[in-house]
């Protein structure tokens, strides 16, 4: 078949444009044109497609056999034919016959801009989806678009994510076009493009909003050590400095309270307790159930428990609406915490 420059000069353009390789596509049509001629020949199994590299032209070949009586005029050819088209084979040698079909160029044509707008396609997907992939375990902002049953449908820019029930924070409500910070549970590449779900309660939501407010947190000085939350209401981190000079608990807070209160507006007024880590439990316990005053810990290391002892007018304090100081306080220290007031503490000889 006469070249088709054309193809070549749009070939390459797309692999400037797009940075999809010329190589994949040519050898994409190559296949695809080989299922076409099925149609032609009955079967493609001895049916060979070549495009020019250069100048674009398309042929067509069937592998035969050359025997001395053809059975098969698909698979074979005859001794007689062969030698005038290829003079040095001889029987039982294979050589590749050119049969390129009248109507070829048509149906390469259309076969060419089938392979790559279906290329691209699967190209920009890859790239979309390396784009998000990349974005895993981190947080993005997101605009609200619509409700989807109970799921939200939130446009990160080049995609939706979906925001599901389980990952709302209870009594969070969003209205159309609210911007919001989510964490990124996980990207999965489909056929549709990136599906990629998105968390407003993991904890580390609140660890990424921290690291994006203070620039201590993001450039190591100053760790956050552990974190425990019950998402929408409270939250607890401890922190540590790997700098003497740098207070960790300062650096959270700022000045005035600046950097916390604004990861507070971004959470819709989650409390935040920020405290400071130590390497010894009992220290860090007392800490962990601020803003409780605590008078004793006795801990149990290998137990992994401790008892607290506290001032009967903080007992309600220590342990919290619910429980939820003493729960988040075990949480985050990762030790079972058993609290008790001076008189009760008294009464049972602790």
């Amino acid at each position: 078949m006469n070249g088709n420059k054309e193809l070549i000069d749009a070939l390459n353009q797309i692999e400037r444009e797009k940075d999809i390789s010329k190589e994949i596509l040519l050898e994409a049509m190559e296949n695809s044109l080989v299922a076409a001629c099925k149609n032609h020949f009955g079967k493609a199994d001895n049916i060979k497609v070549n495009i020019n590299r250069e100048t674009g032209a398309v042929n067509v070949y069937a592998e035969r056999e050359i025997v001395e009586t053809v059975a098969d005029p698909v698979t074979q050819i005859s001794v007689v034919e062969a030698r005038l088209k290829f003079p040095r084979n001889d029987i039982g040698d294979i050589v590749n016959v050119e049969v390129t079909p009248k109507n070829f160029g048509r149906i390469a044509a259309q076969k060419a801009k089938q392979v790559v707008v279906q290329k691209i396609r699967e190209e920009e997907r890859k790239v979309l989806y390396n784009q998000y992939y990349s974005k895993e375990k981190d947080v993005v902002t997101g605009i609200v678009q619509r409700y989807v049953g109970n799921n939200v449908s939130i446009n990160l820019g080049k995609v939706d994510a979906v925001l599901t029930e389980n990952e709302q924070v209870k009594g969070e409500h969003f209205r159309p076009t609210d911007r919001i910070k989510l964490y990124v549970l996980e990207v999965k590449d489909t056929t549709k493009g990136p599906k990629i779900t998105v968390s407003r309660t993991h904890p580390e939501l609140v660890k990424r909003l921290f690291e994006a407010e203070v620039a201590e947190v993001k450039d190591g000085t100053v760790e956050i050590k552990s974190i425990s939350r019950e998402a929408g209401s409270r939250t607890k981190i401890a922190v540590h400095s790997n700098n003497s000079d740098v207070d960790p608990v300062g650096a959270c807070v700022g000045i005035n309270g600046a950097r916390v209160n604004a990861i507070v507006n971004e959470l819709r007024g989650e409390k935040i307790d920020i405290i400071n880590w130590s390497e010894d439990p009992a220290i860090l316990i007392e800490n962990a159930l601020s803003p409780a005053k605590v008078v004793a810990v006795s801990v149990d290391e290998p137990e992994k428990s401790a008892r607290v002892i506290v001032p009967d007018y903080q007992l309600s304090l220590a342990i919290g609406k619910e429980g939820q100081n003493a729960r988040l306080a075990a949480r985050l220290t990762g030790f079972k915490i058993d609290i008790k007031s001076e008189t009760q503490a008294d009464e049972i000889g602790w």
